[in-house]
């Protein structure tokens, strides 16, 4: 595995004007770092604002292709030819049922469970990091994940003619290491939670200079999760909700959804509007929860202990500025055990006939427990975003959904099984209503 050397491509269709500090203003060239120099600030992408508001409208976006390179011009990108195997566009469902159960009016469900090619919403970061990788001359890429992230990687690696290799902890559930092994990177299982995985891929990266989709291109991989912000807005009929309740592990996707509403706003595809951001964390990884909680500038590190290992990152790098946008929306970020994360999974599954894993379980705990408390308004219009498909955290659900009936193939048989499952049933319900 070797990295190029000479970028593929010039820069001449860029909109992206380089890189800066989010913390000291430090200004860089679009590179493969992702770190300040001078206060070891994370960096971020700067683009021309004034030449987006001149050339992009909202017929120019619907001209584009079905996928989150219709948004082109928002991402950091220079080429005309992105590696777009089909990501985003996903639905944006008006979830009734669910609502009735909670007592809400306008309730939405963006269901990034059918994202493809790999059915998390990673496939959009992945997608928009690659692209970029391609043309700074990487030939082998990589990254630190804690499932979904691999998924992606080596799926559009695959699609993109990169060499991969990829870092996981070793006790991940095995639909995402077999989602990952699928596409023939390399695969390495580290004995230890995702934050001393990642601490490895720094080491390796600074080493081998390959590159790793959050660690050196983590600028640019980070801003495809505005894609979740741009197509909720013009699925509303290009409009901004008042409510958005989304899942927290490093914090990058809820930032990067309140970026992706503001550049709308800053360009004039959307009129301004004062959207309250709510974020869900699980009990057994809460750091940001916590400091939300008590008030703090500042995240302390946990040991992860919980089912929700896709959000399970005891250090988040983007922490602080997702409590900082909870807090300036007048939104709310809550915790929620894993008994009530698995009971969120059945609730959706119940109610909307989506099958989400357990991040999706945490994001629909959490927005049940804020209806309860009153933090979510019944009029308001509510966004739930859904980022990842149940079928890759069987394990999470197993021996709490029931078994088969196994009858004989005679019609009595059926007809005592169906009897007991109706009683069965109607003792569930009295146990609700009691």
């Amino acid at each position: 595995m070797t990295q190029a050397i000479a970028p593929t491509c010039s820069q001449t269709a860029a909109t992206f004007t380089g890189l800066k500090c989010k913390e000291c203003g430090a200004e860089y060239e679009a590179k493969a770092i992702h770190v300040c120099e001078l206060c070891f600030g994370p960096l971020e992408v700067v683009y021309d604002y004034d030449a987006l508001r001149r050339t992009v409208t909202r017929e120019s976006i619907q001209s584009g292709p079905n996928s989150i390179w219709r948004y082109r011009p928002f991402l950091p990108v220079a080429t005309d030819t992105p590696i777009d195997v089909g990501t985003g566009m996903t639905p944006l469902l008006q979830a009734n049922r669910l609502a009735r159960r909670l007592g809400l009016k306008r309730l939405y469900i963006k269901n990034d469970a059918v994202n493809m090619p790999t059915l998390s919403f990673k496939d959009r970061v992945v997608s928009v990091a690659l692209t970029r990788a391609r043309e700074l001359g990487f030939s082998t890429v990589s990254c630190a994940s804690t499932g979904n992230l691999a998924n992606s990687t080596a799926a559009i690696a695959s699609h993109a003619g990169l060499d991969c290799c990829v870092f996981i902890p070793s006790d991940l559930e095995a639909g995402k290491v077999l989602g990952t092994l699928i596409y023939g990177p390399t695969v390495m299982a580290v004995q230890g939670n995702y934050d001393q995985v990642n601490r490895l891929c720094s080491e390796v990266a600074n080493t081998h200079g390959w590159g790793f989709v959050n660690i050196n291109l983590r600028p640019y991989y980070s801003e495809g999760s505005k894609t979740l912000g741009y197509e909720v807005a013009e699925q509303l009929g290009w409009e901004l909700p008042d409510h958005v309740v989304a899942p927290l592990a490093s914090g990058s996707l809820f930032t990067k959804i309140y970026k992706g509403f503001q550049e709308f706003i800053k360009v004039g595809l959307v009129e301004d509007k004062a959207v309250r951001f709510s974020g869900a964390q699980a009990e057994g990884c809460s750091p940001i929860a916590q400091a939300f909680r008590e008030g703090r500038d500042f995240i302390a590190p946990v040991k992860p202990n919980t089912i929700a290992k896709s959000i399970a990152i005891g250090n988040p790098a983007d922490g602080v500025y997702a409590v900082d946008i909870a807090r300036k929306t007048n939104g709310n970020i809550e915790s929620v055990t894993d008994q009530e994360i698995v009971e969120g999974i059945k609730l959706l599954a119940e109610t909307e006939g989506i099958f989400t894993e357990t991040a999706g379980g945490t994001t629909i705990a959490v927005l049940k427990k804020l209806v309860e408390a009153g933090k979510i308004n019944a009029d308001e219009t509510t966004v739930v975003y859904i980022t990842g498909n149940g079928l890759k955290t069987q394990e999470a659900v197993q021996g709490y959904i029931g078994e088969p009936l196994t009858i004989e193939p005679k019609l009595d048989s059926f007809e005592r099984a169906l009897e007991r499952a109706q009683t069965l049933d109607r003792l569930e319900w009295q146990q609700v209503l009691v």
